[in-house]
């Protein structure tokens, strides 16, 4: 039997904006947020992610809100082998899928580490920071900066700042 969508958005607590994405803020989401049954990650989070999970990737609720259209954005944080992303979701209030991005992470591959940081401003468009480092050095001659922003369709678009 399907979950109702409500269920679902409960897990993610509504915050204020602007609210910024680093690193370590899923150790907080994962101690005060409720986790998320097995069935709503098949239904509302594995369509958006490709297809089922396996038993080794996890996901944390973040937070929600709510743009000026109504749609609800959900933040979630999934940590796969050496690959940990908050990934952003726009739906209807209804708990139609409009569309997913991955707006923060982390990867390891080998000795290098890329890492993104992500900033979502109350005009509901966000600033990412990526840059790669090496075990011990970051490289500021890789750091850039890109602008997502949430349309009123619900889809996630390249801004241009």
């Amino acid at each position: 039997m399907p979950l109702e969508f409500g269920a679902f958005l409960n897990r993610f607590p509504t915050v204020e904006l602007p609210l910024t994405l680093g690193e370590e803020a899923h150790h907080v989401f994962g101690t005060e947020n409720q986790p998320l049954s097995d069935e709503m990650i098949e239904q509302f989070i594995a369509p958006l992610d490709g297809g089922p999970q396996d038993e080794f990737t996890e996901y944390v609720p973040c937070f929600s809100f709510i743009t000026e259209e109504q749609q609800v954005g959900l933040v979630w944080w999934k940590a796969e082998l050496l690959n940990y992303q908050y990934v952003l979701a726009v739906f209807s209030a209804k708990g139609e899928p409009f569309d997913r991005q991955v707006i923060s992470y982390t990867q390891v591959k080998g000795a290098a580490i890329r890492r993104a940081v992500a900033t979502i401003d109350t005009d509901f468009s966000i600033l990412i920071a990526e840059g790669l480092s090496d075990s011990e050095l970051y490289d500021p001659e890789s750091t850039r900066t890109r602008v997502l922003e949430i349309m009123p369709n619900g889809q996630i678009v390249s801004g241009d700042r």
